[in-house]
Formats: structure tokens, C-alpha cells, sequence
């Protein structure tokens, strides 16, 4: 188990740094969602279906789940649609890797490029969803394949504030919140100009 500080809730954060299942859901629900919400996802689920089992998730009946990932406090801003993604990456791990999350970068020994793909061929993952979460699983669990710097770039710097890969307490937090806010604030700038 890896001791973590992402969602600033103790049981929250030690299922994240027990389960790489529980992480990869907190890093699909980190969008338009506060950070530290996102990752108490998780544990939301867990609660509420008495131990987080991906296979459990996979089978439920997606309406159970949906209404189950709902109920006050919902796991996402956006509880439906998300509860839906989240169904939906279980499935495909399950199908894809057997169930075992971290054979995404454990497969075949693949390099940061092919960590990149399988990541970005998830349900609702992009780029930048995919080179954060391969930084945070180098800084944080010390998972790093052949190339990881360069894939994830900025990321990867050293006692950098740009994303959940550099939450590590409360502190920090608040300066990864305060580096996005700076960087929206550059950016309408920006397109103001």
C-alpha cells in the first residue's frame, strides 16, 4: 500500500493507495470537479456497496449503479453520466486486462508510449488525463516505464504544482489549485488578446 494524500480524507486515501482500480476512478472523475471531490469517488462507491470490488461494479445492474452513485453526496457534479463512464471502465478492464488494473503498465513490460495508448484508449481519457495520472503513478508509486519524463513533460518536473501527480498534503493542494487558476486566467487572457 502506498500512503497517499489526494482525496484529504484519510479512508479515502488509503483505498487510492491500496486499490489502482480506486485510482484510475478518482483520476476518470477529476474533471470539472474539484480535485479532492474527485477522489473520494471511490470510497463513496465502496461505502455503498458494502467493499469496492471491480468486479462487483462491473456486474451491477448500471441503473442500480447510476442511482447508487446519485444519492447525496453524488460521486461527481455530473453523477449519472459519470456513474455510466465508470460502469463502463470497469467492463473494460475487466475484459482488456482480466481485472487487474495495473496491468496497464505491467503488461508485456510496455514503455511509457504504449502506457500512454492503453490509458487514452480508456473510457473518457484524453491526453492530458493520460499524462497526469502516468505522473502521478511515478511520483507517488514509484511506477516509472522506460520514457516516462518525456511522454508526460511538464508533469514529470521535480517539486512541480501542476496536477494531482503533485498533491501530496493540504499544502500542496492549495498550490496545484492555485497553479490551474493561473494558468485559466492566462489562457482568457489570451484569448481576450
Amino acid at each position: 500500500m502506498t500512503t497517499v494524500c489526494i482525496a484529504q480524507d484519510p479512508q479515502a486515501d488509503a483505498l487510492l493507495g491500496s486499490d489502482f482500480f480506486a485510482l484510475l476512478i478518482g483520476m476518470t472523475l477529476d474533471q470539472q470537479f474539484p480535485m479532492e471531490a474527485a477522489f473520494t469517488g471511490p470510497k463513496k462507491i465502496a461505502d455503498r456497496m458494502d467493499g469496492f470490488d471491480i468486479h462487483r461494479i462491473a456486474e451491477s445492474d448500471l441503473d442500480a449503479f447510476v442511482a447508487l452513485s446519485s444519492t447525496p453526496p453524488a460521486i461527481h457534479r455530473f453523477p449519472g453520466s459519470m456513474a455510466k463512464r465508470v460502469h463502463e471502465l470497469a467492463n473494460v478492464i475487466i475484459d482488456r486486462y482480466d481485472g487487474d488494473t495495473a496491468a496497464i503498465w505491467t503488461e508485456g513490460d510496455p514503455d511509457a508510449k504504449e502506457v500512454f495508448r492503453r490509458l487514452k484508449a480508456l473510457p473518457g481519457w484524453g491526453d492530458q488525463k493520460s499524462k497526469i495520472f502516468i505522473a502521478l503513478l511515478a511520483k507517488q508509486f514509484g511506477v516509472t516505464p522506460a520514457g516516462w519524463e518525456k511522454v508526460t513533460g511538464a508533469y514529470s518536473e521535480p517539486d512541480s504544482r501542476r496536477s494531482v501527480a503533485d498533491v501530496v498534503d493540504a499544502t500542496t493542494l492549495q498550490e496545484v489549485r492555485q497553479f490551474k487558476k493561473q494558468q485559466k486566467a492566462a489562457a482568457k487572457q489570451a484569448a481576450e488578446a
